[in-house]
């Protein structure tokens, strides 16, 4: 998840410095709402680490909502990225934090720390990123 978050953001970054993506006013105005949200999300490693497990779920799913959001908003390259994005992240919708009590769980399994360690810093990257296309 981290290394495809890297990849994107690294394109995206590539495309608008050699002005092939062009951004408007509109998409750095979403992308800065983006980026405000994915950081409420998603705090500081150390922040992330001392919460509970469903804790760190809630707030991994509460950042893919943002990306989605976000996506609904926009067109073109910005919808590109953002589905994307959305699609690298989508790992964390199967994820479970909670006991499955020998109840179904509809495909959802629990990660582990270093998954949630991976999608924390991947939401990170892509915030940095979004934060970045406002200024660019």
């Amino acid at each position: 998840m981290r290394t495809v978050i890297e990849d994107l953001a690294e394109e995206a970054e590539r495309l608008i410095r050699e002005d092939v993506w062009v951004l408007t006013p509109a998409d750095r105005t979403v992308a800065a709402k983006a980026a405000a949200d994915l950081h409420a999300a998603v705090g500081t490693p150390q922040t992330q680490q001392a919460l509970s497990e469903v804790d760190r779920l809630e707030h991994l799913r509460e950042a893919l909502a943002a990306v989605a959001i976000a996506l609904a908003h926009v067109h073109g390259r910005l919808a590109w990225f953002l589905g994307a994005a959305a699609t690298a992240l989508t790992p964390i919708l199967h994820w479970r934090a909670v006991p499955a009590e020998d109840g179904p769980t509809f495909g959802a399994v629990p990660p582990t720390p270093q998954q949630y360690t991976d999608a924390e810093d991947a939401i990170r990257r892509l915030q940095s990123t979004l934060a970045g296309i406002t200024t660019a």
